[in-house]
């Protein structure tokens, strides 16, 4: 079934939704997500959005503040660019409705917290459940929207380009997509295309992403020619709630950011041994930190403390974090909270420009799937929203910058030489040898030798899944795996290339940090004709 429209955007995040409401008043909009509209990593951010919105902070505070923690590796030009449109960011948000936390005594009229890697108060949130207030009210505005055409429970396939056509030049046509719940694949053409699909953190065993983060968009457009760069940096939040009746719930940066302490278990701090940042450093410092000291002593977590706070002050700042933890036993106004590290946030991805243009001619890439050069080696805490905000507006100018041209006539999915899997058991198995070994592997700390395991086990479940996904019908779960396993590969081939420690990168063997920072880039081979 062929569905045409004017742009096609996979992904329902604050990238996506925001990006829809701001082309849907001129073109027709298809909203692509695999779970429900707001089921996406931006709906589970806590801490907020940092930009400069305080007298007392400056757009090159900010900046520098980026290029510190990302250890000399971000793009100068557009780290000022999405610096210095942060504060419209923000106002179109506060024009839609978005509930941020107030404050009557400060000169905005806005809470403004301090992360990890900050210099000053310039993180605008909505209690410690930021990105759930950002998506339902941007949720309600698309819903409401008689140009954006929602698909929930709808996973893309693969995109559909001219060089798989045999129509070499003619760019990104649209792309195929399979209807969960119907389970069959429909084709959805539009002169522009945008991923927005989130990031890669269920290739990992521990992460703080919701299951939806299996790396789709890179490896889409890994598949169709895109080059992607610095994958090898994958941040690893420090604190992860660490119970196991807990699933990846994040416990907040602003938590340290407003006073918590890192303890061990006998009460004792050990992020000032570390470094001078104590408990404020970066984010990669404090999850070396923590797997160091964790690993040192054989424990299975730390402490995260902030009882010496007020009760009703921490009930106000952090209900959610106090809720959940509550529910589970655990209460931050009277006792330390255990946490570790889990995988968070991909700082590489899709290769993009200023306008968040891939190499595919109509093909954007916005928010954690992209690269911008914004991030460098080590994302700054509360940029990701911003940069979601930022490339999500530079992307719709540039296409309605464009001369609208109806959408082509696309060929259908073929699946008339494929069978119903006899044996799903291989995909579940395949998954879970994949996030261990990646986990054990390809984490926190490397070595060539780990590497070198994960790439020799990735080839040989890349061999397998290929094999599946020729012979048997796609299903929701085979996408992921095959989506995940090239992720898997990006990851180990980027950091096989880097022969130095930088940011989230920290190799045993190249401890060092080279006196020049180069972005790792891997470009693809020319796209196969399709063969179904």
């Amino acid at each position: 079934m062929l569905k045409q429209y004017d742009v096609l955007i996979l992904g329902s995040g604050t990238a996506g939704q925001s990006m829809a409401l701001r082309l849907a008043d001129r073109l027709h909009v298809a909203l692509v997500t695999k779970r429900d509209l707001a089921d996406s990593a931006s709906n589970w951010a806590q801490g907020g959005i940092a930009a400069v919105l305080d007298n007392t902070d400056s757009i090159e505070a900010h900046i520098q503040d980026t290029f510190v923690a990302g250890a000399g590796l971000c793009n100068p030009t557009s780290t000022r660019f999405v610096v210095e449109n942060g504060k419209r960011a923000i106002e179109w948000l506060i024009d839609r409705g978005v509930p941020f936390t107030r404050e009557a005594d400060s000169q905005l009229g806005y809470h403004l917290t301090r992360e990890g890697g900050h210099s000053h108060r310039r993180i605008i949130h909505a209690a410690d459940a930021t990105g759930a207030a950002v998506q339902a009210t941007l949720g309600d505005h698309v819903r409401r929207h008689p140009n954006i055409d929602i698909y929930e429970h709808h996973i893309a396939v693969d995109l559909i380009t001219g060089d798989k056509l045999g129509q070499p030049g003619a760019g990104c046509l649209g792309a195929y997509v399979l209807d969960i719940e119907g389970e069959r694949v429909l084709t959805f053409s539009a002169r522009n295309t945008v991923i927005a699909t989130g990031g890669t953190g269920k290739v990992y065993l521990y992460t703080t992403n919701p299951d939806v983060a299996t790396g789709d968009g890179v490896a889409m457009a890994w598949r169709a020619g895109c080059r992607v760069g610095n994958m090898e940096f994958i941040q690893f939040h420090p604190t992860c709630l660490y119970h196991p009746q807990a699933k990846s719930f994040l416990i907040s940066e602003a938590v340290r950011g407003e006073g918590g302490l890192l303890k061990l278990p006998d009460g004792t701090r050990f992020m000032p041994d570390h470094d001078p940042r104590e408990e404020l450093a970066p984010r990669d410092i404090v999850a070396r930190a923590i797997d160091f000291e964790m690993k040192k002593r054989g424990i299975d977590c730390v402490y995260l403390d902030i009882s010496h706070k007020p009760a009703d002050w921490l009930r106000g700042h952090f209900p959610n974090i106090h809720a959940r933890c509550l529910e589970l036993g655990i209460d931050i106004t009277r006792e330390p909270i255990p946490v570790v590290p889990a995988a968070h946030y991909s700082c590489g991805g899709i290769m993009t420009d200023l306008a968040a243009r891939t190499d595919v001619p109509g093909l954007y890439a916005v928010g954690e799937s992209a690269c911008t050069g914004l991030h460098g080696a080590n994302r700054l805490a509360s940029n990701s929203l911003l940069e979601c905000l930022v490339f999500g507006e530079a992307a719709t100018e540039d296409i309605l910058s464009k001369e609208k041209a109806p959408a082509p006539v696309l060929p259908d999915w073929d699946d008339s030489r494929v069978t119903d899997a006899d044996e799903e058991v291989v995909i579940s198995h395949n998954w879970a040898e994949l996030r261990r070994f990646m986990w054990d592997y390809v984490g926190i700390v490397r070595t060539n030798k780990r590497l070198r395991r994960a790439q020799h086990r990735i080839r040989l479940l890349s061999r397998e899944i290929d094999e599946f996904y020729s012979n048997f019908r796609v299903s929701n779960d085979l996408i992921e795996l095959r989506n995940l396993v090239t992720t898997a590969d990006l990851i180990v081939r980027c950091a096989l290339k880097r022969k130095e420690s930088r940011g989230l990168h920290h190799s045993r063997d190249y401890p060092e940090t080279l006196p020049k920072a180069r972005d790792t880039v891997l470009r693809p081979q020319a796209p196969r004709p399709r063969k179904r």
